[in-house]
């Protein structure tokens, strides 16, 4: 026959169990701090900075989280969507762009921290309606599969002929080692470098 539990007994299984229902409530409800699908997590107010930059030409000034960094403010605020978000830790390359002239990695450059400065994307290195000489070398070469590392790619080789180094295929190949293209299209992207390098044109 099943024991008889006591006053005792029945009030700690009741207890236990609303314990248990409870945690499991304040697990499936969002904090403060985490994001709710769809919404997005305002700042504290006053929290917010002032930050103008010359994007591809233009001035453009937003107010920003100071957290926010110079990808998130490219994609999500100025629809400049060619910048690709690939590993966001700054291990793929594929966020790369230009600032003051240098190649920087921008999901790990805060847009608060370029503030002033000059900022060139993939979209502003086309003049006139004409491809960057070496946009047309990496479309010449076939220096792309899927495509999805290959703004971060081309950014990169553009400051590294602007540099004027890496003049060897193996320079190249060290130059670009920043950048991963998971499809492996690696010769084809040193056989475009080299091709823009010798095409003559301006870079």
């Amino acid at each position: 026959m099943p024991r008889e539990e006591t006053g005792n007994q029945v009030n700690r299984r009741r207890f236990f169990t609303s314990a248990a229902a409870a945690s499991a409530g304040l697990a499936l409800t969002p904090t403060l701090a985490e994001a709710v699908p769809g919404q997005e997590t305002a700042p504290p107010p006053g929290n917010l900075v002032d930050v103008t930059l010359t994007v591809n030409g233009t001035s453009r000034t937003l107010r920003v989280d100071p957290r926010v960094t110079l990808l998130d403010a490219a994609r999500e605020r100025l629809n400049l969507t060619g910048t690709k978000k690939g590993c966001d830790r700054g291990q793929c390359g594929a966020c790369t762009v230009h600032v003051d002239g240098r190649r920087v990695l921008s999901c790990l450059t805060l847009a608060a921290a370029a503030d002033g400065k000059k900022v060139t994307t993939v979209e502003g290195l086309e003049r006139d309606g004409e491809l960057h000489p070496v946009q047309e070398a990496f479309i010449e070469c076939d220096g792309f599969q899927c495509g999805f590392c290959t703004s971060g790619q081309i950014m990169s080789a553009v400051a590294l002929l602007r540099e004027g180094r890496a003049r060897t295929d193996d320079e190249v190949r060290e130059a670009m080692s920043g950048n991963i293209c998971r499809c492996g299209a690696y010769a084809n992207i040193v056989d475009a470098v080299q091709h823009a390098r010798s095409c003559g044109k301006a870079i």
